[in-house]
C-alpha cells in the first residue's frame, strides 16, 4: 500500500502536478498477492486509473481506500482491491447480515407462533365464559332458577357455582315477591270485602243504621289501616330509611313498663305466668325505645297466643360477648322445624300456628326482625314441638354490627 502510494504521488510531482497518461504505468507490478486490483481517482472523484476485471463498485465497495496528498493537499484517491480479502470481508459482512436475517425471520416466526398459541389459549380460557354466556342472557331474560353445569373445580367451577347460587336466590326472591303480593292482596281484599258486603247489606235495608251496627266496619277500617301502616314500616326499615331515635335504655325497665299491656294480652288466658329473669348487671343498650318497644310487644303477643293455660313465659337478659342477649321463652305447643326459617317472612303463617283469625297481620315478626337488624343486631327462632319456643335477640352495646 505504502509502494503504490509514493508511486503514485511521484508520478504527479514529476508530471507537473497531473494524472496525464497514468494508465501507461504498471503501478502493481512487484506486488505478490494473486490477482490484485486498483482503481485511481483524481480530486474531483472522477476515475483515471482502473486495472482489473472486477465491476468498479465491488472494487469501490470491499477494496481498501487511501488518500493522496501532497503537502496536505488532496490530490486523488486509490482503491486497493484483493479478491482473497474481499471475499473474506463479504464473510465479514454478511455474518452479521446473516445473523439479523436468522433473527427478523425467528422473531417473525415466534411472534406468529406466541400469537397463534396466544389466540388458542385464550379461546381455551374464554370457553367456559362462553358457555355461560347464554344462561347469563337468559337470566337476564328472567328466567330465574337456571343452572350450569359444573364440571370443573378451578375457578370457572367457582363462577359457575356462584351463578348457580345466584340465580337459585333470585328464582327465590321472585318466588317471594309473586306470594307477597298475593298475599297483600289477600289481606287487603278480607277487610275491604267485609266493608263493602256490609254497607250494600246497609244500603239495601234502607233504615237508618245503628251505631253498634258500625263498629264491625269500623274494626275492618282499623285492621285494614294497621296493614297498610306495618307495610309501609316494614318497607322503610328493609331499605334502610327507618328514622331512629336512640338513647340509652334499660331493657329490665322496658321490660316492665309492658306489664300493664302483658295484663291485657293475658284477659282470655288462665294461670299463665310471667316472670323476668336477669343474669347481667350491664342491661342498657343504645336503641330506639319505642321501636324495641314494639318488638318485644310482638315478641310477647306471640308467646301469649300460642301459650297454652297454666303454661310459662319467661324474658331472660344475659351479656354475651358486647351484646345483650335477651330472650323471649314460652312453654307453648312450640313450631314444628320445618316452619322455622319462614317465620319472619312477611305474612307468613305455618299451617296450624298462625292463622288469620288467631291472630295479626303476619307482619310482627317480619317488622321486630327488620327493627333489630336496624339497631344492627339480630334475632334468631328456636323451638321444639310440646316444649315451646324461644325467641333471641342481640343488641350491641356499642351498636357493632353481627
Amino acid at each position: 500500500m505504502l509502494i503504490i502510494n509514493k508511486r503514485l504521488t511521484t508520478y504527479y510531482v514529476e508530471n507537473n502536478n497531473s494524472w496525464k497518461n497514468i494508465e501507461q504505468i504498471d503501478l502493481l507490478q512487484d506486488i505478490t498477492q494473486d490477482h490484485p486490483e486498483l482503481l485511481v481517482k483524481d480530486n474531483r472523484e472522477q476515475v483515471i486509473y482502473h486495472k482489473g476485471s472486477s465491476p468498479l463498485k465491488l472494487v469501490a465497495n470491499l477494496g481498501i481506500k487511501r488518500d493522496l496528498t501532497i503537502s496536505n493537499s488532496k490530490v486523488g484517491e486509490f482503491i486497493y482491491y484483493d479478491p482473497e480479502m474481499a471475499n473474506f470481508t463479504k464473510i465479514m459482512i454478511g455474518i452479521p447480515i446473516s445473523v439479523i436475517i436468522i433473527l427478523l425471520v425467528a422473531s417473525s416466526l415466534l411472534i406468529i407462533i406466541s400469537l397463534f398459541i396466544a389466540y388458542r389459549l385464550s379461546k381455551w380460557l374464554a370457553s367456559p365464559l362462553q358457555v355461560l354466556l347464554p344462561f347469563i342472557k337468559r337470566l337476564g331474560k328472567g328466567e330465574f332458577g337456571i343452572r350450569v353445569p359444573v364440571n370443573t373445580k378451578d375457578e370457572y367451577g367457582k363462577i359457575e357455582k356462584a351463578f348457580n347460587h345466584m340465580s337459585k336466590e333470585l328464582e327465590k326472591a321472585e318466588i317471594v315477591r309473586k306470594n307477597l303480593t298475593a298475599d297483600v292482596a289477600h289481606e287487603l281484599r278480607i277487610p275491604l270485602t267485609i266493608i263493602n258486603g256490609k254497607l250494600d247489606y246497609l244500603q239495601q235495608q234502607g233504615q237508618m243504621i245503628r251505631p253498634e251496627i258500625l263498629l264491625p266496619i269500623q274494626d275492618e277500617l282499623i285492621r285494614l289501616n294497621q296493614i297498610v301502616e306495618d307495610l309501609r314500616v316494614l318497607s322503610l326499615a328493609e331499605a334502610g330509611k327507618l328514622k331512629l331515635n336512640k338513647t340509652p335504655t334499660n331493657m329490665v325497665d322496658l321490660s316492665y313498663r309492658l306489664f300493664p299491656v302483658w295484663s291485657l294480652l293475658l284477659k282470655k288466658k288462665k294461670n299463665i305466668s310471667m316472670a323476668i329473669d336477669v343474669q347481667t348487671n350491664e342491661t342498657t343498650v343504645f336503641v330506639d325505645e319505642n321501636r324495641m318497644k314494639q318488638v318485644f310487644l310482638n315478641l310477647l303477643t306471640n308467646a301469649i297466643r300460642y301459650t297454652p293455660n297454666q303454661g310459662k313465659i319467661y324474658i331472660r337478659l344475659f351479656k354475651e360477648e358486647n351484646a345483650l342477649k335477651i330472650i323471649v321463652e314460652d312453654t307453648g305447643k312450640g313450631i314444628e322445624p320445618e316452619y322455622l326459617p319462614y317465620l319472619f317472612d312477611r305474612f307468613y303463617r305455618t299451617d296450624e300456628a298462625r292463622t288469620r283469625y288467631s291472630g295479626g297481620t303476619g307482619l310482627g315478626l317480619a317488622i321486630a326482625k327488620q327493627y333489630v337488624v336496624s339497631h344492627n343486631g339480630k334475632i334468631e327462632v328456636k323451638s321444639k314441638v310440646n316444649h315451646g319456643t324461644s325467641f333471641i335477640v342481640y343488641l350491641p352495646y356499642q351498636n357493632e354490627i353481627y
